[in-house]
């Protein structure tokens, strides 16, 4: 077989996963872009008009979206630190253990595994101002009755309590199965050199599981980003927009109101800022400092 011949079979033999991505990937979101710079509205007589960037400036014009992309970021930025940091001490805890392994990893992990609307139904009735245990609780020590997640200064926080008590455990996992790869041997030899416990963790733990702490704030900030179900079932943006992230914006124009081009440029925007945060990380990661991704 000639280079040539050769060269058309490759081809051939890629085409179906080409067009299969194309129509899949491609596609979808090459027809967002285009809505998004129209005047579609899904229940209009006339066809849409091209309207140029006239979207995307009342976007960001828009007080409600700043509010909702601050709110986003201030989310991830809290949740993603909060879980990385609890994740990392209970593996670090779980792996100095020499009993009850099993039952600690499957308790610490029965939050992730529970879809988002369960959690988002057990914290609204633990949270309810009228018989949620956590006031009832507090009724003892004298405090509330508290509208957890009707309070303007409180439902934020609320939710990201939620976010953090589910997805601890997922930060937990890898960071778990990380710490299980590091050298033995590296630890033998630090302590013959009287190394001690603190040292052994900055100088041998934390540079070993490093690209996967990376991987894992990759994850959970792309992961935060778009939050939405707990956000739409506990307080559907408020009170006062205090919860209002960008996905549910994008919801309540483009699906609720069915402004499907001023949505789509909504969802333009949060693509970019994805795309920005991730490819932060993943420069970090590969190019930055020379470690790998593992995942």
């Amino acid at each position: 077989m000639n280079l040539d011949s050769k060269q058309r079979f490759q081809w051939a033999m890629l085409a179906p996963v080409i067009v299969l991505l194309t129509g899949l990937t491609v596609f979808p979101i090459g027809y967002t872009i285009l809505n998004s710079f129209t005047d579609y509205y899904y229940l209009a007589n006339e066809s849409k008009q091209f309207v140029g960037f006239a979207n995307y400036i009342k976007v960001i014009q828009d007080e409600v979206f700043l509010k909702a992309v601050w709110n986003t970021v201030k989310f991830m930025v809290l949740a993603v630190t909060a879980e990385i940091a609890l994740g990392l001490g209970l593996a670090v805890l779980v792996e100095s253990l020499k009993r009850g392994l099993k039952i600690l990893r499957i308790s610490f992990l029965l939050p992730s595994l529970l879809p988002p609307v369960t959690v988002a139904l057990i914290w609204q009735m633990m949270l309810s101002n009228h018989n949620g245990i956590i006031n009832h609780l507090l009724s003892y020590f004298g405090g509330g009755p508290f509208n957890f997640l009707m309070d303007i200064h409180m439902a934020f926080y609320a939710i990201l309590f939620i976010d953090i008590w589910q997805w601890t455990p997922f930060a937990f996992l890898l960071i778990y199965a990380a710490l299980q790869a590091v050298p033995k041997l590296q630890y033998d030899a630090a302590k013959v050199d009287g190394a001690g416990k603190g040292r052994i963790f900055l100088h041998i733990t934390l540079p070993n599981i490093m690209p996967s702490l990376l991987m894992v704030v990759l994850l959970r900030t792309i992961d935060t980003f778009r939050l939405f179900d707990k956000v739409n079932i506990l307080t559907g943006g408020g009170p006062a927009n205090s919860t209002t992230t960008i996905t549910q914006y994008i919801y309540r124009h483009g699906v609720y109101n069915l402004q499907i081009g001023y949505g789509a440029a909504a969802s333009m925007i949060m693509v970019l800022l994805v795309l920005t945060f991730s490819i932060f990380y993943i420069k970090r990661s590969i190019g930055g400092n020379g470690h790998d991704l593992r995942y």
